[in-house]
């Protein structure tokens, strides 16, 4: 898992071990993850490495990708490097990407990140995971793919109950028009996905 040290990430792993999975977390600074859950086996890692992708793919059945904190190209790389890392092996794991809520479409069919009132700070870490979504879709044959949007507003640390709903590329919304989830039960549906696939090489989101 590359990014387990983030929100996300932390959540995810915790999660997955939980169930009973086994997971490897790649980060950058090993020695600055003691709070993941007892059994996660911390590595150096990058997403955009093909040296990183290589090492963790043989043990994998999935290769989760939570990363944050680069500029516009960092999220492209990542799904650049694990489709082209992953492509020619022999049963190569599927990627689960954590891609960006504002990537989800409006009632008009427009991208949320285009909307005239979208926040600037936000704009290039958007463009940056609209820039992964269009890769996968693009030129992504050869490997298996998900990419997971958050709701594009609504989502907060908090609870694990244990339910949502799913939606493909517009935000699932409840009776009062709001998409709302934790962190916490994103975890969960990730989890989900990766042990009963429904989504594969596509996009799904997840709200209550």
């Amino acid at each position: 898992m590359f990014g387990a040290g983030g929100t996300a990430g932390s959540r995810i792993t915790a999660e997955a071990v939980d169930r009973g999975h086994r997971v490897i977390a790649a980060v950058r600074r090993p020695e600055a993850t003691s709070y993941l859950p007892a059994g996660v086996r911390t590595v150096t890692g990058d997403a955009t490495s093909e040296r990183s992708v290589r090492e963790l793919a043989p043990d994998a059945d999935a290769l989760i990708v939570a990363i944050g904190g680069g500029g516009r190209e960092l999220w492209r790389n990542a799904a650049e490097n694990l489709v082209t890392t992953l492509r020619p092996m022999p049963a190569a794991p599927r990627i689960i990407h954590l891609g960006g809520g504002s990537t989800l479409l409006t009632p008009r069919g427009t991208r949320i990140l285009d909307e005239p009132d979208f926040p600037a700070q936000y704009r290039d870490s958007s463009l940056g995971q609209a820039d992964a979504l269009d890769y996968y879709r693009t030129a992504a044959d050869g490997v298996s793919w998900t990419y997971v949007s958050p709701p594009p507003l609504e989502f907060h640390p908090g609870e694990r109950t244990g339910h949502y709903r799913t939606g493909t590329d517009q935000p699932v919304t409840d009776d009062q028009g709001r998409s709302v989830l934790t962190y916490e039960d994103l975890a969960v549906a990730i989890v989900d996905e990766i042990e009963q696939p429904r989504h594969q090489n596509a996009r799904f989101t997840a709200a209550y």
